[in-house]
């Protein structure tokens, strides 16, 4: 049956009780006669016209473990997921997966980034060598400078693991 909110429902049930005919009421809400009719036999069997509860897969943790969780990771950012997995024995003693560690951190405000780095502070003495620097290559040509060669310190990954430590942090974070 498709989703009818609840004032729609509420206002197809009043049409119906007042003997307007289902095909009516449900040119007057917009759907499917059979939704209608269907929403009908549910109101007559229990009365009201609240959805009925839906089954799906029973959660591995409970809600005392999911804030096990979160206070492991606020209290040890640097923590991981798989360790916390392999710490916590979910409900019913089934293993908990780090991505189930994961969603529940993520349900919770919490994200895996890498931790904030602070900018360098240069001493006096490296910033008298910068200006140095600056000051004897001013007149430079870019002849001259097309025989330097200038490297960064970027990182390619191919794979996954870089190698890098992330922490566990609400996005205003640092």
């Amino acid at each position: 049956m498709p989703r009818l909110n609840a004032t729609d429902r509420e206002r197809a049930i009043g049409q119906l009780t007042l003997g307007t005919p289902q095909n009516e009421v449900a040119n007057a809400v917009g759907v499917h006669p059979s939704t209608i009719t269907r929403l009908w036999q549910r109101y007559l069997q229990t009365g009201s016209t609240n959805d009925l509860a839906r089954s799906g897969r029973p959660r591995v943790t409970t809600e005392r473990e999911n804030r096990a969780i979160y206070r492991q990771h606020v209290r040890d950012p640097f923590h991981t997921a798989a360790a916390t997995a392999r710490d916590v024995v979910g409900n019913r003693n089934r293993p908990v997966s780090s991505r189930t560690v994961r969603r529940r951190l993520v349900d919770r405000g919490l994200y895996c980034r890498r931790p904030a780095r602070r900018a360098p502070v240069l001493t006096a003495h490296a910033r008298l060598a910068r200006y140095q620097f600056a000051q004897q290559h001013l007149n430079w040509t870019w002849r001259q400078w097309q025989n330097i060669l200038f490297t960064d310190e970027s990182r390619f990954c191919v794979s996954n693991a870089d190698g890098r430590i992330r922490i566990w942090r609400r996005d205003n974070q640092r």
